[in-house]
């Protein structure tokens, strides 16, 4: 195993250190920068990195990979990790999903050195540590007042992606197509295989989605022979594949009473939720379009005509025309 060099500092096999790229300096000549975990195995491998924080309010990225770290102590590695918890540290300090440019940091890559803030983080960001790995996962949770099932979100006709998504075993593997800026376009132009992890919600810590992300960065870890042990996957645990995804929105507004959570199945035709007016008046029903499994619904009740309610990955071909596979926002609306 050789020496890792990032930032100017050399990591030599079976170190760890935290480099401090800069990024910026803000208004009161603080100097702020994007901190990386290095952790080089004393064993050859392939380079590894997890990312966290691309959204500014999706601050679950941050516990996972405290705990895929703590989970490696004293485990011999083959290979190099590459750990950012925060890559949009002035989004995560404002508690807001986007940068201060009121640019999305996940349509700015693969980024510039001569553009917007934005631009310049993705650049720093896919350039020091994204271009320079083999693999990686990017954490994210759903957008604000919503919650999203544990899954992870693939490109279509991507065969040894979808590979290390099964080795990571979530409940849920979505087949979604590329967006334009996104980080898993430029990771896939850059020939670096990248899996997007969606579970929970902005602004909160979700235990079982946690669990899971971390659970299944592990096997994935194993799957490429970086560590020896990883947690079983549980015997009646069973991944559901779709290629096909759609919202639910509301046909009225008013007061959504929701029947079905994240993780239930539903039925073509079913009832998943009601909306009435503030005393019960003027019931409509929510009801499914094809048979599938709720992967992500809003937490308001209080809901606009056209709003995204219930997120449900297709079990089935969707009745109406062939399957088509989703972009890789869970907000889309």
């Amino acid at each position: 195993m050789s020496a890792f060099e990032l930032g100017g500092t050399r990591i030599n096999p079976g170190e760890a250190q935290t480099i401090a790229l800069e990024v910026s300096v803000l208004a009161n000549s603080t100097r702020l920068n994007l901190p990386v975990h290095v952790l080089n195995g004393a064993e050859p491998g392939p380079c590894f990195f997890m990312s966290g924080v691309i959204h500014g309010d999706e601050i679950q990225g941050v516990e996972i990979i405290r705990r895929v770290l703590a989970a490696l102590h004293g485990v011999e590695l083959h290979g190099t990790i590459l750990a950012v918890p925060i890559v949009n540290s002035f989004g995560f300090l404002n508690h807001a999903r986007y940068m201060p440019d009121r640019r999305d940091l996940n349509r700015s890559f693969p980024g510039s050195d001569r553009g917007s803030l934005a631009s310049l983080l993705a650049d720093l960001f896919f350039t020091e540590v994204v271009a320079r790995a083999n693999f990686g996962v990017d954490y994210h949770t759903a957008a604000l007042h919503r919650t999203n099932l544990p899954q992870i979100r693939v490109a279509p006709d991507d065969k040894a992606l979808m590979t290390l998504a099964e080795a990571f075993a979530p409940p849920v593997i979505l087949t979604s197509k590329l967006r334009d800026g996104s980080l898993r376009q430029a990771a896939r132009g850059a020939g670096v295989q990248l899996l997007l992890y969606e579970g929970g919600e902005a602004l909160r810590f979700d235990e079982a989605a946690i669990e899971a992300a971390v659970k299944g960065t592990l096997r994935l870890m194993k799957h490429m022979g970086m560590i020896d042990e990883a947690p079983m996957i549980g015997a009646h645990v069973t991944t559901i594949h779709s290629s096909s995804s759609a919202w639910l929105r509301a046909p009225e507004g008013g007061i959504l009473h929701s029947l079905r959570r994240v993780g239930d199945r539903v039925g073509g035709g079913e009832e998943v939720g009601v909306i009435t007016g503030p005393l019960g008046e003027n019931p409509v029903a929510i009801v499914a379009e094809d048979d599938g499994i709720v992967i992500g619904r809003t937490n308001l009740p209080i809901v606009n005509r056209g709003d995204a309610l219930f997120h449900i990955a297709r079990l089935k071909p969707k009745s109406r025309g062939s399957i088509q596979a989703t972009p890789d926002e869970d907000e889309i609306i």
